[in-house]
């Protein structure tokens, strides 16, 4: 048995969902969509700045002769259960355990298991290596590019988590690279509330709420609007594509939303302490931008509402010690009452000893009157 079909078999055995292998050469085809993203200002504050290193797997790892793509499915037959109002939507990819974690293990284990049948070197990388993980996957033939730019997996569809093994592995590499299947489906691009999606395959990765409820960077009005109540990521483009209908369903129990159902309390997230946060959602992948994101987002989805029953809830938080949260607080507010917040608002601002907090209230208060007035 060659070293290929050994992986193969030993992957299988571990429960990893797909496995493929892909070259270590530049992924030249690239370069120039990552250049314009960054002439267009598209690049994200999560993203590797060098280029070359989003490329060339050499410059990472100089042995490189060969890439072990894996793939797991996050995709589960889990059904929502009661929410508990006011509630936040995260995505299916912080249900469970954070798979930055389960991936590593499932790969350090498979590692081990070639050790034995033949030592090497390597590095790995789940999520937070430079290289555009996407890329090596469907140059590994684990999925094709869908117009949502997700990799989908003929199988498991698009809701799959990536690693990879740069190795030093001498190995016939001949993966067959699969070819999209999207045809003149769009519902995905008609979907996003945001438009993201602004053409196929074509992401503005700022406009996209996955991102926006990640970022810290100030969230533009008109976008915090579309983000309804989402606490992290954003699944929408994957629910409505075709692709993930009728597929074969990982059911990984560590992916399985046992704890949190799936779904947030709002007021637990704006009540809790930093300590209580990082006992109770530590566990979950979306944790990793730390309770003030969850607050800020859950803030907006109450602004969102639109429900007057949530202004007292939001009330004490324009005095919270955050400036980040006293400024979305004053946005929420002003979005589901413009007239009774304005009275908090202008009474809060008086005591607001911060400058740039005051300036963005005073932004705020400016956008809302003239809407009011347009209205």
């Amino acid at each position: 048995m060659d070293i290929k079909q050994y992986i193969i078999r030993k992957s299988n055995e571990l429960d990893i969902d797909m496995v493929g292998f892909t070259d270590c050469k530049p992924l030249l085809n690239i370069r120039e969509y990552l250049m314009e993203r960054k002439r267009k200002d598209r690049e994200t504050e999560f993203e590797e700045e060098d280029i070359r290193r989003r490329i060339d797997p050499k410059v990472i790892f100089p042995e490189c002769k060969a890439i072990i793509v894996i793939g797991m499915s996050y995709n589960n037959e889990f059904s929502m259960g009661p929410k508990k109002l006011p509630w936040g939507k995260l995505s299916k990819s912080s249900w469970g355990l954070d798979y930055h974690i389960i991936l590593r293990k499932k790969m350090d284990k498979l590692i081990d298991e070639i050790q034995r049948k033949k030592k090497f070197n390597y590095k790995s990388f789940v999520d937070t290596g430079p290289l555009v993980d996407r890329e090596l996957a469907k140059n590994a033939g684990i999925g094709y590019y869908g117009k949502n730019c997700s990799v989908i997996n003929p199988k498991y569809g698009s809701f799959i988590f990536i690693g990879y093994i740069l190795t030093d592995l001498d190995m016939k590499i001949d993966s067959t690279i699969l070819k999209e299947d999207c045809g003149d489906c769009v519902l995905c691009l008609k979907a996003c509330p945001t438009g993201a999606l602004e053409s196929s395959y074509r992401l503005n990765p700022k406009r996209c709420i996955s991102y926006l409820t990640q970022t810290k960077e100030r969230i533009p009005y008109d976008l915090r609007r579309h983000m309804g109540n989402s606490i992290y990521g954003c699944d929408i483009c994957q629910k409505v594509c075709p692709k993930n209908k009728g597929i074969s369903m990982g059911n990984h129990e560590e992916f399985i939303p046992t704890e949190n159902k799936s779904y947030i309390d709002i007021g637990d997230i704006l009540s809790i302490s930093n300590r209580e946060f990082n006992t109770r959602y530590s566990s979950m992948a979306g944790s990793w931008r730390g309770r003030n994101i969850w607050r800020r987002n859950g803030i907006i989805a109450l602004g969102n509402t639109k429900d007057k029953i949530y202004l007292p809830m939001l009330k004490p938080f324009l005095k919270d010690p955050s400036p980040m949260i006293r400024e979305y607080t004053a946005w929420a507010i002003l979005n589901i009452d413009y007239k009774h917040g304005m009275v908090w608002i202008r009474d809060i601002l008086e005591y607001e000893g911060d400058k740039i907090v005051k300036l963005e209230i005073e932004r705020l208060i400016d956008y809302f009157s003239t809407r009011n007035i347009q209205g």
